[in-house]
């Protein structure tokens, strides 16, 4: 069970990761390097319960016409324009085990999951000569669960987001800014995996309770990011505000602000000799 958490950590990291931002105008066909990540965070949004990890990830960029691995996601793109961009992409995230969070004792534990999709990418503002950009992502995934024997279908999620990158925020340190904030929707299905508590599992202090499809909260990430020579640090802030939520009423849901954050240092050791256009505004 210990291997397979720290499977899953890593999955957390290279997908999930910290947010996107880069700089230059030419950057390599792909890169290769090994990393080191602090994470702090929930077991799941709404979760009283925030865990610590220090882990090793490795790190692989691959900017290809169609096929990319880049930005913490693998993505497959469908169309592209100047400014608009659709592709397919994927996440993930780490199991809970119930006994180790007291608002789930006694019920079964959560399985990591994996969404995948289609999302629309708009550039909305594209200035590189101030060197920023502010662009619109439009993703609608299906969320699956799995206990490594068999894969289950957990429903959907609609996340759109807004998202400022700004580089070179102080002249002449090379440090560039990050922010990404908007709503998230789910369906039914995915409410239920995360906040249901069924009558068998129901306690004195812990109600039945089913949740509906709809609003699921609102989420804001910044995040600050240097190169250096062969290393990138990055480090970044994310909080989901679950006020006015329909799983709100959920005994499940211990807080109504979930926060997460943590820094990596990576080491990028190998690199293409053959550069690419980079569609950032860095």
């Amino acid at each position: 069970m210990a291997v397979r958490r720290i499977a899953l950590l890593l999955l957390l990291l290279v997908f999930l990761g910290l947010p996107k931002i880069s700089i230059g105008a030419e950057k390599p066909l792909w890169e290769l390097g090994i990393g080191g990540g602090f994470l702090l965070m929930p077991d799941y949004r709404g979760s009283d319960k925030t865990r610590a990890y220090l882990l090793p990830f490795p790190y692989a960029v691959y900017r290809g016409g169609i096929f990319r691995l880049e930005d913490k996601r693998i993505a497959a793109r469908i169309f592209s324009t100047d400014r608009v961009t659709l592709d397919a992409s994927g996440y993930g995230a780490v199991p809970v085990k119930s006994d180790d969070n007291s608002a789930r004792a006694g019920m079964p534990d959560l399985d990591p999951t994996f969404e995948f999709g289609p999302a629309l990418r708009i550039k909305l503002l594209d200035s590189k000569e101030n060197r920023y950009l502010l662009s619109v992502a439009v993703p609608l995934r299906a969320v699956f669960s799995t206990d490594f024997r068999s894969v289950r279908y957990e429903g959907w999620v609609f996340a759109p987001r807004l998202n400022f990158e700004r580089g070179d925020v102080i002249p002449g340190a090379g440090l560039y800014l990050g922010v990404s904030a908007g709503p998230m929707f789910a369906d039914r299905g995915y409410h239920k995996y995360f906040y249901e508590v069924e009558p068998v599992y129901a306690t004195n202090t812990r109600q039945a309770y089913t949740s509906g499809g709809g609003y699921s909260g609102s989420t804001l990430t910044v995040g600050l990011g240097k190169n250096y020579k062969q290393f990138i640090f990055k480090t970044f802030v994310s909080a989901d505000f679950l006020k006015g939520a329909v799983f709100e009423d959920s005994p499940l849901t211990k807080t109504q602000t979930s926060w997460m954050g943590g820094f990596s240092i990576t080491w990028v050791f190998l690199k293409s000799a053959k550069t690419v256009a980079d569609e950032s505004t860095h």
